[in-house]
């Protein structure tokens, strides 16, 4: 994620200087004069800044205000999503972004809409990351997460190489959320819950989402994610829109594992 990282410790009511990797960052942002942004320093502190000028090699940042803790939560969310038709996508996007995910990787599954497809009806591919950057900036959040070139099934699935659960939404049938995240938990406790003797824990973990399109995944695609890793899962009995199952798993993840609540 591009953030705004500082080499420095932050002090409310004092200018700080961008300059390197922390302007290239304000500058992916979107930020110009004026701009409200969220920054890190050096010992992990989250604070709010406005930014007062901007030139070509240097940014000066007023920080205003500082936050309890992180902004960032400690898992790390992939989401791979079958690319809806309409304005859904964006509506996942934004929502996902303002939810904590840390990276959107679109890709085309069997009966989902192509790009192309999408595309030659209006085009909106080219907004995704700037999508993804404004509801940063509405949230608060200090990073931005990836949207991902939108790819086939078996490139989104050869992303997801590292370590982590993987989670596959399969509206036909499927272990059930609470038993599956019962067991990642026992292995790897909830940021800031407690683990065994009692300890709290600041392990992150990784956890990959798998999410189809209106018309769900065919049974080919379901064996060829579970070859990879991926667990079947089912929310309920009741039918989801494919925006409303990314948007609600999302929110039970940083629950259940990471920050919220």
């Amino acid at each position: 994620m591009d953030r705004i990282v500082l080499d420095q410790k932050v002090v409310i009511g004092e200018e700080v200087i961008l300059e390197g990797p922390p302007l290239e960052a304000l500058r992916f942002q979107g930020g110009r004069v004026g701009s409200i942004l969220t920054l890190t320093d050096s010992e992990g502190k989250d604070f709010r800044g406005r930014v007062l000028r901007l030139s070509g090699k240097k940014a000066s940042v007023l920080t205003f205000e500082t936050f309890q803790s992180p902004t960032e939560s400690p898992l790390e969310i992939i989401l791979l999503q079958a690319l809806p038709e309409k304005e859904r996508m964006e509506l996942i996007i934004q929502k996902a972004t303002e939810l904590g995910v840390s990276t959107i990787v679109p890709f085309k599954s069997e009966k989902s809409i192509s790009l192309e497809e999408r595309e030659t009806k209006q085009k909106k591919a080219h907004r995704w990351q700037e999508i993804a950057i404004k509801a940063v900036q509405q949230s608060r959040r200090a990073g931005v997460p990836k949207i991902e070139n939108y790819r086939s099934i078996e490139e989104a699935l050869g992303y997801c190489r590292e370590e982590g659960l993987k989670i596959l939404l399969w509206e036909k049938e499927g272990e059930s959320l609470r038993d599956v995240l019962k067991r990642f938990s026992t292995l790897h406790p909830p940021f800031g819950k407690e683990g065994e003797g009692g300890f709290k824990t600041n392990h992150p973990g990784r956890v990959y989402i798998m999410t189809g399109p209106e018309g769900g995944f065919s049974g080919e695609e379901v064996t060829l994610a579970k070859n990879q890793g991926f667990i079947p899962v089912k929310l309920g009995q009741r039918i989801l829109r494919t925006e409303t199952t990314a948007i609600t798993l999302v929110g039970i993840l940083q629950y259940e594992l990471g920050d919220l609540g």
